[in-house]
């Protein structure tokens, strides 16, 4: 776009500020140029206007929303409370935290914070850096601020919505007030959504003494990615399994499938990087075997979601039955009246042991209750959809989406126990049945924006997934930017995932090179994180030249693994201390150049 220079020397835009426009309203749609063409036109109507600065002032106070999101449930929350608050009457301004500067909040009244956690108790990517300024030297007094948390988290993991719990002790160092109580969410969260978002809203109307005054914005962040299809998390879409395929060897210690859905005529889109959500439906034996368990029978009707549905049908698609969380063993021990239980409750390093490790069946036995069906239905909590990260490029399979899904199995007491969603892809889903999906965008795991930019791929076992995907988008692209796979597991024979179209990817060049480890091909096991610091020289080098680094995988082992050879990689060859290596990782999180999907 063509930006002529205006001839009045004191309304000119100077070099920097014209490039800057520039580069800004290349990023908008038409329709956002001319939203953004009447809100500066009406902003100029104000400029040396007393009166008009003097209503602007008057209006000031507002809320303002602050969301820190990995995977976009953050983000969503955030969005439904922005729509809430502004149906209130409320003035409401709602940012990324990446796009926030943390030396504003000395001049907000009214703010939410509403954040995940990630990996070990870590600030999600968007989260970094005001994270980081709250808790320095640097950050101002807020004795004038009033805030309300909420935190998103998974109570299987130790520190569980440990970002939210900080924000919540800095900002309260710092002198500001609670306006109303932190809320940890734990994957059930949507009731917990509602009743915070009443509380806070309720609450801030009358402190704000709000009037009808609404706030127009640009859309949010990819908001139009979905624009052309119907389907979401609260509506997902009925896909047909196009292929289901072992892609492990027969005498693997694993069960790895590849899985083609289709998505025709959803109008479904994504891009490398997104997770696939599913719906998973709890196997019918396992159903069958808890009711016969606990006494009760499959047609007896529950009380759910206001409806009445049988047992049976609350059992199978509704509830969850292959994860413990927190709040089913707190109502559970109620019922059951056993020290052993009420003992275990105030040890959380054994009840999150219990969580990880313990399928409801198998608690249950272990700690018996008679209960009734609705008793039952009313302990366990609803059933979460999972997510897979995506294994395919829409440029490269159209309507079509690929998941690369590992088996979670195991023996208690002799009797194999599956994982939930696992289960039901790989064991129960044939081809042409039907499984409900929607997708998650995940802007914290994306390719460089530039084409010319390498990337480093760190990806073990089905951590290969979205790299599959990546190289996909990137030959469709025809970049030129180097692409550097690292990719381990146990036998090369065995456990090979796509090594056929890595070899043809490396044969072509768009895979510049591919670093493999299989631990247990010879006596000395050897690791990613091993071929990492055998090839530190270069991968220090690609990073000083500006490539993107990304993680895939397990967090508790593999990511804290590959971590920390990247701080010894950094550390001998960039001539830095151990703590200085770390706060060059961190730069370049901050800057969107190291990237984790880890779960």
């Amino acid at each position: 776009m063509l930006v002529k220079a205006n001839t009045d020397s004191s309304a000119s835009l100077n070099t920097e500020q014209l490039q800057q426009l520039q580069q800004v309203s290349q990023q908008f749609t038409p329709l956002q140029l001319a939203w953004a063409s009447g809100y500066l036109a009406a902003k100029s109507e104000n400029v040396g206007n007393p009166a008009n600065i003097q209503a602007e002032s008057s209006a000031s106070a507002k809320l303002t929303i602050l969301y820190g999101s990995q995977t976009g449930n953050a983000k969503a929350v955030a969005s439904q409370v922005e729509a809430a608050a502004s149906s209130a009457g409320i003035k409401v301004s709602t940012f990324n935290m990446a796009d926030y500067k943390g030396k504003n909040l000395k001049n907000e009244s009214h703010v939410l914070i509403i954040t995940s956690t990630n990996g070990e108790g870590e600030p999600p990517d968007d989260a970094i850096a005001l994270h980081e300024f709250l808790g320095s030297k640097r950050a101002p007094k807020l004795s004038n601020l009033n805030y309300s948390v909420l935190a998103l988290g998974d109570s299987s993991y130790e520190f569980f919505c440990q970002t939210g719990k900080d924000f919540d002790e800095m900002l309260s160092k710092l002198g500001a007030k609670a306006f109303s109580p932190r809320i940890d969410c734990d994957l059930d969260y949507q009731q917990n959504v509602k009743d915070w978002q009443e509380i806070v809203l309720k609450e801030a109307a009358s402190q704000l003494k709000a009037t009808t005054a609404d706030v127009v914005q640009l859309p949010v962040d990819n908001a139009s990615q979905n624009q052309t299809s119907q389907y979401s998390k609260e509506n997902p879409f009925t896909a047909t399994i196009l292929a289901n395929q072992k892609i492990t060897g027969r005498d693997s210690n694993k069960v790895v499938q590849h899985i083609e859905i289709d998505l025709a005529d959803s109008g479904i889109t994504y891009q490398p990087g997104d997770a696939l959500g599913i719906f998973p439906v709890n196997d019918k034996a396992l159903v069958a075997e808890i009711v016969k368990l606990l006494t009760l029978e499959l047609s007896q009707n529950v009380l759910l979601n206001e409806q009445d549905i049988s047992l049976e049908q609350a059992l199978t698609s509704e509830l969850e039955i292959t994860k413990l969380n927190k709040a089913s063993i707190l109502a559970w021990a109620e019922l059951a009246n056993n020290d052993e239980l009420t003992a275990l409750l105030s040890d959380s390093e054994q009840l999150r042991e219990l969580i990880n490790t313990v399928q409801f069946i198998d608690f249950a036995k272990q700690y018996p209750a008679q209960v009734s069906a609705q008793q039952l239905a009313s302990t366990l909590a609803a059933i979460t959809p999972r997510l897979y990260s995506i294994a395919s490029s829409q440029a490269d399979v159209e309507e079509e989406v690929h998941l690369t899904v590992g088996l979670v199995e195991y023996e208690v007491d002799n009797q194999q126990r599956l994982g939930c969603a696992s289960g039901f892809l790989i064991e129960r889903l044939q081809e042409d049945d039907e499984v409900k999906v929607f997708i998650e965008h995940n802007n914290n795991f994306r390719l460089p924006a530039n084409p010319e930019t390498a990337a480093i791929m760190i990806g073990p076992g089905t951590g290969v997934a979205p790299f599959r995907a990546f190289v996909q988008q990137r030959s469709a692209d025809e970049a030129s930017g180097k692409n550097w796979l690292f990719f381990g597991d146990q036998t090369f024979t065995q456990d090979f995932l796509y090594q056929v179209e890595w070899q043809s990817y490396l044969k072509s060049g768009e895979l510049s090179r591919l670093d493999v480890a299989f631990s247990r091909d010879q006596a000395q096991k050897i690791y990613v994180q091993d071929k990492l610091k055998a090839q530190g020289s270069d991968v220090f080098a690609w990073l000083e030249s500006g490539a993107h680094l990304y993680i895939c995988g397990d967090m508790q082992r593999m990511a804290k693994d590959v971590h920390q050879a990247l701080v010894e990689i950094i550390s001998e060859h960039g001539a830095k201390t151990l703590a200085q290596a770390e706060d060059y990782l961190k730069q370049l999180r901050i800057n969107k150049r190291y990237q984790k999907d880890v779960y």
